[in-house]
Parts: structure tokens; C-alpha cells; sequence
């Protein structure tokens, strides 16, 4: 399996993961499903979280993690699959109000966020169970609770 993770970080702080598990829990998501992909994930501040929220969702707050699948134009051969734009405050909060190891709840929203990159999604009760299902049995490989069930 041939999976590149580009690692940006835009903000500032200590607690966050480092490039080797960034790109563990990618290829986690994406074994079996794709032999190669590129990614890039992107660490983001509060700020740069709620304006991407606000332009593209149109929702003007910050959120835990946005993704941005990517479709090659007809000829182009890519491995791209898109991009993840991860709020470190916020994934950081959640961890802290929900009592979750924050590395748990990283993975968590890496998972999350690459799924969505390949074509998961949780809009009907259907697909958030496949997808739910799916996050907790990735979780459980790397030895993480299911997050769905409060501590």
C-alpha cells in the first residue's frame, strides 16, 4: 500500500499528533479500500477552522474537522484523494468534555475525516450506522474505545 500524508501545521501547540500517527490512522482507513492515495491534512486553528466552515458549509463556527474530497478532471491520473482541515482547539476540547484520550479522539477525527474523503457519509440513519460501525472497528484495530459510547 502506497499512502502520502502531507503534514501542514498552522497553529501552534503542544498535545498534537506527530506525522508517523497522522499517517497511521490514515492508512488504517484505507486498508482494503484503496492501494494508493495521497492526502493532506492540515492543522488549523479556531480562526482558520470557522472561516473554512463558514465558506463551505455556511456554518460560521469552528468544527473538529472538514473534509474535501478531490475529483480528478477527466484525462488526469491522481492519487489525490482530498484534504483534511483538523481544529486542534477543538478536537482538543471534545477530548477534554467528553473524557476521551485525546489520541483516541484524534484518531477518531482523522478516520472520520478520511472516509468522508472516500465516499462515507452519515447524512441518512443508514449511512451513519455503516459509517459508525466502520470508525468503531478501525478504532479497535488501533486499540481505541468506541467513541460513540460515552466514559
Amino acid at each position: 500500500m502506497a499512502i502520502d500524508v502531507d503534514v501542514q501545521v498552522a497553529v501552534d501547540g503542544c498535545f498534537l499528533p506527530s506525522t508517523a500517527e497522522l499517517t497511521q490512522w490514515v492508512e488504517v482507513a484505507l486498508t482494503g479500500r484503496l492501494e494508493q492515495a495521497e492526502v493532506c491534512i492540515r492543522l488549523v486553528s479556531t480562526e482558520e477552522s470557522q472561516e473554512l466552515n463558514h465558506t463551505w458549509r455556511g456554518k460560521d463556527k469552528p468544527t473538529n474537522v472538514l473534509s474535501f474530497p478531490f475529483e480528478a478532471p477527466p484525462g488526469i491520473d491522481t492519487s489525490l484523494i482530498g484534504d483534511l482541515a483538523i481544529c486542534a482547539e477543538v478536537v482538543a476540547a471534545e477530548a477534554q468534555e467528553q473524557q476521551k484520550q485525546l489520541s483516541a479522539h484524534w484518531a477518531h477525527m482523522v478516520i472520520h475525516g478520511v472516509l468522508h474523503l472516500i465516499g462515507f457519509d452519515h447524512i441518512n440513519d443508514a449511512d451513519a450506522e455503516e459509517m459508525e460501525a466502520l470508525e468503531i472497528q478501525l478504532l479497535a484495530q488501533l486499540n481505541f474505545p468506541n467513541p460513540y459510547i460515552s466514559a
